[in-house]
């Protein structure tokens, strides 16, 4: 028998770019002719909304066996992987954050894609179109897909965004069949789970980010349409909760609606980091740069930067 390669991502959640790669992935390589499924041992986090959990089952029971063979999407730092990867049977790497790139490329070669795209689904489905199986391609995979840049482009807003990203969501929300309205429902829905349980929101992606990458310890990053409304009714709740994860903490909460970011930091050292980084005017804890912003291009920035010295 051939060895079945699990498609899986990260350890602590599953966001909507990776549960959609992971399902949509599994299903191109099924109908080339390899053995292949989606599997995690991860929980979605508040951007797989209600009706996204709707599309489709996501399998949360493999037990890896022998000889499988893993493809990890939307991450490449072997830290986070999901805990069922075997490491030494990784045999494709599809992402888009920055960090591993060298480590990756030679151990796999071609077969590690990490490069700046706005979404890991653009990547994904660039495979499906080079395959010519567009016309093959599930309706819950062309919605997850789509669904997946929409919230990793912030809605064609964000810096990261590419012709490529603008082009896949295009013929997949055609393929889809999702409505011009989609993107604004989607984020409601993302905010009222996010508003239903701030904390469980909170933890489901949240990241402890190592030193090197000049950023607060503890950073956690929620996508939602209304950001504004956000603090103005859940700030003291977000500021005591993110304080028992650690003093040097920050949260980006990106607001589609207004096409802005809202970092959230209460300590001077983690301001300073992010003032090292950007030019930001820090009001009451709160700071807002001139365009929305992702962890990703954060931490691009941070992994470049002078480290700030602590004081006192």
């Amino acid at each position: 028998m051939s060895p079945t390669r699990i498609i899986t991502s990260g350890a602590a959640y599953l966001d909507i770019d990776a549960y959609a790669c992971c399902i949509a992935y599994a299903e191109l390589l099924n109908l080339q002719g390899i053995a292949a499924r989606a599997a995690s041992s991860a929980r979605p986090n508040a951007s797989v909304s209600q009706t996204v959990l709707g599309w489709i089952d996501f399998p949360h029971d493999h037990i890896p066996r022998p000889d499988d063979e893993f493809v990890l999407v939307d991450v490449s730092d072997y830290h986070h992987f999901d805990p069922l990867v075997m490491p030494a049977q990784v045999v494709e790497i599809i992402d888009h954050h920055p960090g591993y790139e060298n480590y990756w490329v030679e151990k796999l070669g071609i077969a590690a894609d990490i490069r700046p795209v706005g979404a890991a689904a653009t990547q994904v489905f660039q495979r499906w179109e080079a395959a010519g199986l567009l016309a093959q391609i599930s309706g819950a995979s062309a919605k997850l897909l789509a669904t997946a840049i929409l919230d990793n482009t912030l809605n064609f807003t964000g810096q990261m965004t590419t012709g490529a990203d603008i082009h896949a969501y295009s013929v997949l929300a055609a393929l889809g069949e999702l409505g011009a309205d989609w993107p604004e429902r989607y984020f409601l829905e993302c905010q009222a789970a996010v508003e239903s349980d701030l904390g469980v929101a909170l933890a489901a992606d949240l990241k402890r980010m190592k030193p090197e990458s000049n950023l607060p310890q503890v950073f956690a990053q929620m996508t939602v349409w209304d950001a504004d409304r956000l603090i103005r009714n859940h700030h003291s709740v977000i500021r005591c909760w993110m304080a028992e994860q650690g003093e040097d903490w920050l949260l980006n909460i990106i607001g589609i609606g207004d096409a802005k970011s809202y970092l959230l930091a209460d300590s001077a050292v983690s301001q300073r980091k992010l003032s090292n980084l950007l030019a930001l005017d820090w009001q009451a804890g709160v700071a807002v740069p001139e365009r929305p912003m992702l962890r990703k291009e954060l931490l691009a920035l941070g992994l470049s930067a002078t480290p700030v010295v602590s004081q006192g």
